[in-house]
């Protein structure tokens, strides 16, 4: 009698399948503590006789891996004049984890150094405070608000992140101030407080979510340290001033305007040059005002304002305007351009 069972290595057919269950095997971003089973079955036969399916099972926890990017929000400096409050600059914070996150944040000024854009950092601002962009709207307005943290921001979400400060009187044009923003990523899950700080697995285990620091360096901070840093800088553009007033006898009651003399009754013309250095800023709101001396008569209808002039020479030209009161002459100039300048002139009789 010959027998009819087979070894299982002998079998006449064998089938292996795979099946993948929660989620896609080595899928990019998949969620950390997502929990992945995998589950593989055998088909076989024996003597072509179909026999119980035989099936093994396999499951691990996805890791969080702590990733996050810090950026300019731009690509130029930030412009301001001597004085100025408010001023910003922007940052983009984005979690590039697989996991929701806290982030601390932390905006410092560097001392001296090469600046975000070229040139030597000279001076710092007075203040410095964050603010998140509630809005979204790309500008920095009233209803944003004073952030030390971000708290719960989802795998992928970007965030905008203003830099604020006053910047000092009395700089030059072409003093920098160089501000850094660093993100440290923390624990989530808790809102409306800071999440504790976030310590890398030691080993690795596959049943529980462990923590893999995957960061790259950022501008003042390290690989795989769940931080990163980026820089802007503010650059000072402001207006030099030049002012210059020169006088010029136009006639007197002897000689007329033939080789005039300063004797009383000469009409006086006073020319205020107002120059603007080249490289700056505008100069706006210029108000000039000029006390006339007791003897000195003031030529009614004769200021002039917004006059040329020919290298350092008055042209004595303009339109008419400005005021004489309580003895003072004044007239507001209109902008003056970088390398630009603009007269104020009027006549006076000497008494």
């Amino acid at each position: 009698m010959t027998s009819k069972l087979y070894r299982l290595g002998s079998c006449s057919a064998l089938a292996l399948v795979i099946a993948g269950v929660s989620a896609p095997a080595l899928a990019a971003g998949t969620t950390a503590g997502t929990s992945i089973l995998n589950t593989a079955t055998v088909d076989y036969q024996v003597g072509g006789v179909a026999q119980p399916q035989q099936s093994a099972s396999d499951t691990f926890v996805v890791d969080r891996r702590i990733s996050l990017t810090v950026a300019e929000d731009g690509s130029s400096t930030t412009v301001v004049v001597p004085g100025q409050t408010n001023a910003v600059t922007s940052f983009l914070l984005t979690n590039t984890s697989n996991a929701v996150l806290d982030f601390a944040l932390t905006a410092t000024q560097t001392v001296g150094g090469t600046a975000a854009h070229g040139g030597t950092d000279t001076f710092n601002l007075s203040t410095m405070t964050i603010y998140r962009d509630v809005d979204n709207s790309g500008t920095f307005n009233a209803g944003d608000t004073v952030v030390t943290y971000i708290d719960e921001l989802a795998a992928d979400a970007t965030v905008r992140l203003f830099v604020v400060g006053n910047v000092p009187s009395g700089l030059a044009t072409g003093a920098i101030a160089n501000v850094r923003l660093t993100a440290t990523g923390r624990e989530g899950g808790a809102a409306g407080t800071q999440g504790a700080a976030l310590t890398q697995s030691a080993t690795q285990t596959n049943t529980v979510m462990d923590t893999v620091f995957g960061d790259t360096a950022g501008v003042a901070d390290g690989n795989r340290d769940a931080a990163h840093s980026d820089e802007d800088d503010f650059t000072v553009s402001t207006a030099t001033l030049t002012v210059t007033k020169t006088s010029t006898v136009v006639s007197d009651p002897v000689n007329g305007t033939t080789a005039p003399r300063l004797i009383p009754g000469a009409v006086v013309q006073y020319c205020i040059a107002v120059q603007n250095a080249a490289g700056g800023a505008s100069a706006s709101s210029v108000l000039i005002s000029d006390v006339l001396p007791a003897n000195l008569t003031f030529s009614a209808g004769s200021i002039r304002l917004d006059g040329t002039l020919t290298g350092s020479t008055c042209n004595a030209d303009g339109t008419a305007g400005g005021t004489f009161t309580g003895g003072t002459v004044s007239g507001t100039l209109s902008t003056i351009a970088p390398g630009t300048g603009r007269t104020l002139v009027f006549r006076a009789t000497v008494n």
